[in-house]
């Protein structure tokens, strides 16, 4: 699916090159840069042997057609050499859902991160304690630790690194070898770093789940899930997708191409302008302190510069204690900072929040009042400004 005629193999290019070369083939769609978008279900068979022999490359819309394929194949080449196969789902939650569902059987157990993205938490015990599988949360600061709350019964561990309100870093591969030692396999969610920050196959993770709403799509109007498997987990993790007839609309996955070809730019310029943005955030006598991965103050901050070779737009801020009203007013304030769930797309966004409800294994302490923020494509200059008007309004409600 790589275009024709180059004189080097697609692994040796850099990842530049391949964000906009993977998973297209302009000659095979007769010069045209960028796939067809297949609007199908019925595929037609040429005869009745074919037909009850399954024998064709695409047998029903459900089951992927030359526009998934193309996502599929260009996600599998940015992930790197050990990923086996990529698949595709309707949202980033049901990613998330078929990669569990892919691994545990009835009587399984699974450790959670406790920093794990909300509705994480809720599947595994609202949908998998309802199939015999039992779920636990643990400290994400734990690395090998880990070993010491494996069960025998023990069949996955999940992890979130950062965490996406609260910004632990966890030691990826520790865990990943801990597990693995004792014959437990190992998910992680990757949205906020995506493979052009950090690979997790190559660091012992089993399946990789990112939330293509995010960066993937970049421009806040697709739902999309991708799920990204070793050669140990691909077979199963095709099967449980295909039985469980998740599949995802062909226009989300062609917007999902299109934003894929400006992913490297974008988040270049997510990752320049949120130190920019974080760094004087942490200069701000308003501030309690900075949760962001990249700063030299954050307590992951080693784990961080160790495995990962760039920082996405997403960071949360902890205030110094002040009156409710007073951080409402912060927030509320902000014209460029829209308050909305989701984020990765162009726009920036702020919203109050609270781990405490969240936590099990852990306490939720920060000290005062927390925002997580996302710093889009604006000028820099301008955000500033904007988070200036939103002091000057918690000061005058304190």
């Amino acid at each position: 699916m790589n275009d024709k005629g180059n004189d080097r193999p697609p692994r040796s290019r850099r990842t530049a090159t391949k964000l906009v070369t993977a998973g297209r083939d302009p000659r095979s769609q007769y010069g045209f840069v960028n796939p067809p978008v297949y609007h199908a279900s019925t595929v037609l068979y040429p005869n009745a042997e074919d037909f009850l022999a399954h024998r064709a490359r695409y047998q029903y819309g459900r089951r992927g057609t030359p526009t998934t394929e193309a996502l599929e194949l260009a996600l599998a080449e940015l992930e790197g050499p050990q990923c086996a196969g990529v698949s595709l789902l309707p949202s980033g939650l049901a990613a998330i859902s078929a990669a569990l569902l892919s691994v545990v059987r009835a009587g399984d157990h699974v450790l959670i991160t406790d920093s794990a993205y909300g509705p994480t938490r809720n599947f595994c015990g609202q949908i998998l304690s309802r199939l015999g599988v039992t779920s636990s949360f643990y400290d994400p600061g734990i690395g090998g630790g880990i070993a010491e709350l494996m069960q025998p019964n023990t069949r996955a561990v999940y992890l979130e690194s950062p965490g996406s309100l609260s910004f632990e870093m966890q030691d990826v591969a520790a865990i990943a070898k801990a597990a693995h030692a004792k014959g437990a396999l190992v998910l992680m969610d990757n949205t906020w770093a995506t493979p052009l920050f950090f690979r997790p196959l190559d660091h012992g993770v089993d399946l990789v789940i990112q939330a293509g709403t995010k960066y993937i799509g970049g421009h806040s109007d697709i739902m999309l899930g991708t799920v990204s498997a070793n050669a140990a987990t691909v077979a199963e993790l095709k099967n449980t997708v295909r039985l469980t007839g998740l599949c995802e609309g062909p226009d989300d996955v062609y917007l999902a191409l299109r934003g894929l070809r400006t992913l490297g730019v974008r988040l270049d310029r997510h990752y320049q302008s949120s130190i920019a943005v974080a760094r004087w955030l942490e200069g701000r006598p308003e501030v309690l302190r900075m949760l962001h991965p990249a700063l030299p103050s954050h307590p992951g901050h080693a784990l961080w510069k160790r495995d990962f070779t760039g920082a996405s737009g997403l960071f949360s801020m902890v205030l110094k204690p002040v009156p409710k009203q007073a951080y409402h007013a912060f927030v509320d304030t902000l014209e460029l900072f829209g308050i909305g769930a989701s984020w990765g797309g162009y726009e920036s966004l702020a919203i109050p929040f609270d781990c405490t409800p969240l936590r099990t294994a852990t306490r939720w302490e920060p000290g005062g009042p927390t925002v997580r923020f996302h710093i889009g494509l604006e000028a820099v200059e301008d955000l500033i400004a904007d988070l200036e008007r939103g002091f000057a309004a918690l000061a005058a409600a304190t």
